[in-house]
């Protein structure tokens, strides 16, 4: 009996749960049906029967109308805890319905190194590094090479490991710029460590000086560029493909799939490609109205680039593709990749200070493409807007370069995985690697200048192999 008693208890339960929940879920209609009834018997007893009332019956009715609403809150209220105290919350697996339709432009940058280290990979990470050094020893250099690469890629933050890669890539290769890079990330993970201090103090002064020696020689590219005269009939064309070119790999970067002829088919003639979607089309018109903007007003002005200049260069980006958010700055926080951009919040401030420097003479007495590389990654370290950072920036950092006489860089997006790479080391505090990356693409689209202008044109080119899968 006792246990048919608990069971009956269960289910009236279960009933009271459901009631209340089906009342709980019509609360608008019965609420507003109460509340109606109410507003009738007030409409009736000061329009109609004021005057037959007497003032028992008036003070009667006020207390019927004042309990009728207390007691349909009551209600409400009781019913409204009871679904509450039992009702199950859903978990949603996203966060919500258009989380799949949020298109980043950093999305699948590349595999970011774990910051854990595993110790069994570490302990055979040390044991690789000793066979290494014994092949080493043996004149055995390729095995050697081999086996230390295997060591970074298991203790990718050890210093010692780092190091050595360091010792090897210079005493092998004669990779001194690449063994600078390594001590110097040897230093960032444990800046006492003694070898890797003296290897970095030894090859600093002469990664320098190559780096100058490189600047100097794109220099002179550049003024052989200078001097062909703008009649020139080749130079003209030159200018108009490397237009659609940079379109066409600026937007590549960030995962636009429309091929260079397409590209420029839509910028010429403004017709719309079959298959390809509305996004993309935008993405490209975007792009034309931003250069066409900063080749009719910002190159030729002399004077200090503002915040003002870049919202508006960040407007015409952003423009066809999302007008609500062009030209302003982000208002929530956002993650790109391992990178934590600085909070809205602190946008405004951080955008004056880079202002600030941009037009500062310590930023002015830079090399160029150093300046312009700077620019570049301080936008980005910022990412003020909530889409468009990485256009806007590398907008910025060719005009830049522009108003120092340089043509505008194109970034291949065959390279966009190394492209991203140099920005993580810029992140992890090593903005050469970046830097260089830079000079070697401003370097070659100056060959293809060169090049195309025929009688001015070295013997050989190599930025053609850099291009080569480009005409696409």
């Amino acid at each position: 009996m006792r246990k048919k008693k608990k069971k009956r208890r269960k289910n009236s339960g279960i009933s009271q749960l459901l009631i209340c929940k089906i009342l709980y879920s019509y609360r608008k209609y019965w609420v507003i049906t109460i509340c109606t009834i109410n507003l009738i018997v007030i409409f009736l007893f000061f329009f109609f029967l004021n005057k037959f009332f007497s003032m028992f019956l008036k003070t009667l009715t006020s207390f019927v109308i004042a309990f009728l609403i207390i007691f349909s809150s009551i209600i409400f209220n009781g019913i409204k805890n009871i679904y509450s105290e039992n009702k199950i919350k859903i978990f949603y697996p996203l966060p919500n319905d258009n989380f799949n339709n949020v298109f980043s432009e950093t999305q699948d940058l590349m595999l970011r190194k774990s910051d854990l280290e595993v110790p069994t990979l570490k302990a055979e990470a040390v044991n690789s590094l000793t066979v290494a050094l014994e092949l080493k020893n043996a004149g055995k250099f390729d095995k050697a090479m081999k086996v230390i690469e295997h060591c970074v890629s298991l203790a990718p933050f050890d210093p010692d490991i780092l190091n050595s890669y360091g010792e090897f890539l210079e005493d092998i290769q004669n990779n001194v710029v690449a063994a600078d890079q390594m001590y110097f990330q040897a230093l960032t993970k444990h800046p006492g460590h003694k070898r890797a201090l003296s290897n970095r103090m030894r090859t600093a002064v002469v990664v320098e000086e190559m780096d100058s020696v490189w600047l100097r020689n794109i220099d002179e590219k550049r003024n052989k560029v200078a001097a062909i005269p703008e009649t020139n009939i080749a130079l003209s064309r030159a200018k108009k493909e490397a237009y659609f070119q940079h379109i066409y790999h600026t937007v590549g970067i960030e995962g636009n799939t429309m091929s260079l002829s397409q590209t420029r088919s839509i910028v010429e003639t403004r017709m719309a490609i079959g298959g390809k979607s509305l996004a993309e089309h935008n993405e490209i018109l975007g792009l034309d109205a931003a250069l066409k903007y900063i080749n009719a007003t910002l190159i030729n002005r002399i004077g200090r680039i503002t915040v003002e200049d870049i919202l508006e260069i960040h407007r015409r980006v952003l423009g066809y593709v999302d007008p609500t958010e062009c030209g302003m700055y982000r208002r929530n926080q956002v993650f790109v990749g391992g990178h934590v951009p600085p909070g809205p919040n602190h946008i405004p401030l951080l955008m004056d200070e880079f202002s600030k420097w941009l037009n500062s003479d310590i930023a002015l007495r830079i090399h160029p493409i150093k300046l312009a590389t700077l620019a570049h990654y301080k936008l980005v370290h910022i990412h003020p807007f909530i889409d468009g950072n990485g256009r806007t920036s590398r907008l910025l950092m060719n005009m830049i370069l522009m108003q120092a006489g340089f043509p505008p860089v194109i970034i291949p997006k065959q390279e966009r995985h190394r492209y991203y790479q140099v920005l993580e080391f810029a992140n992890e505090g090593d903005i050469r690697p970046f830097m260089r990356f830079i000079a070697e693409c401003t370097e070659k689209t100056l060959d293809l200048f060169l090049w195309s202008t025929v009688e001015f044109a070295p013997s050989n080119v190599p930025a053609l192999e850099f291009y080569k899968d480009n005409y696409v």
